[in-house]
């Protein structure tokens, strides 16, 4: 069962228009990233237990939180960045999940990351530590400039930093943009395997725009009908950036949300994969 979910913060900085847009499109969970332009890494717990019950008022449910945690360079201050998690990890238990997504770092200025690659894996290690103090799992995403920007980044990641608390999210726009293909080489290079929840955004190989999911080089059809071979069960959010796409925020508006839930619908269906 594909249960689909949305960074709603691409619809409407309001909750209410998220969840109205949501609602209309048979979208009844939100990945949080942002609530009236508030970062949900800033949100206080009061903020949040306003935002939840007017979630739980209309039957929404939140899978995940879509924290920047992992989006800063090494050379920042790590400490402070590691209470920034043990907050996110409050807000992630307040809205009642206990999945959090996160990054793995930038260089510093100027530096290749994959030159860095014990401070990362020491980072990544005292993260994931944290994480199973506290029975949270942190979900890894594949992103631009990172460590785990590509292929080989993620899976030394897997490899070096063995948990039960960290896990993978599979984004195959991100990988367009690396100008890698994201089921020949990025599923089919291992990262199938290492996936445990799907961020659905799609990207044309030779333009710099965004499409609903299928209509780009992200390869969609080969990976759900490899879902639908595996059995594959889990959340699939929407965040397609259809309008506007940027380091820490995107937008699609609500017409343009309503393409990219349909084009999601259509893939599940067209490979037998149930959904909800």
């Amino acid at each position: 069962m594909i249960t689909i979910s949305a960074f709603a913060d691409e619809i409407s900085p309001d909750l209410s228009a998220q969840m109205d847009v949501c609602e209309a499109n048979g979208v009844k969970c939100i990945d949080v990233r942002g609530i009236d332009n508030t970062n949900v890494s800033k949100m206080t717990l009061d903020q949040v237990g306003l935002y939840k019950k007017q979630m739980d008022d209309r039957g929404f449910r939140v899978p995940c939180i879509g924290s920047p945690i992992g989006k800063v360079r090494l050379d920042e201050d790590f400490p402070a960045h590691l209470d920034l998690l043990k907050h996110c990890m409050e807000i992630a238990r307040a809205f009642g999940t206990n999945l959090i997504r996160i990054f793995s770092f930038y260089p510093p200025e100027g530096k290749n990351i994959k030159d860095y690659r014990g401070e990362v894996m020491d980072r990544m290690a005292a993260m994931v530590r944290l994480a199973e103090q506290n029975d949270i799992l942190l979900l890894h995403e594949n992103e631009s400039a990172i460590y785990g920007w590509d292929v080989e980044g993620v899976k030394d990641l897997f490899a070096a930093v063995r948990s039960d608390h960290l896990r993978g999210v599979f984004d195959p726009a991100n990988f367009v943009v690396e100008g890698l293909r994201p089921f020949d080489q990025a599923w089919q290079g291992g990262l199938g395997d290492l996936t445990f929840y799907l961020h659905i955004k799609d990207r044309k190989a030779d333009e710099n725009v965004f499409v609903p999911a299928g209509q780009g080089g992200g390869q969609f059809q080969e990976i759900f009908a490899d879902l639908a071979r595996r059995g594959w069960s889990g959340t699939a959010t929407l965040e397609p950036h259809l309008s506007q796409a940027g380091q820490f925020y995107g937008f699609t508006g609500p017409e343009g949300f309503g393409k990219a839930a349909a084009a999601l619908k259509a893939l599940c269906e067209q490979n037998g994969l149930p959904y909800q």
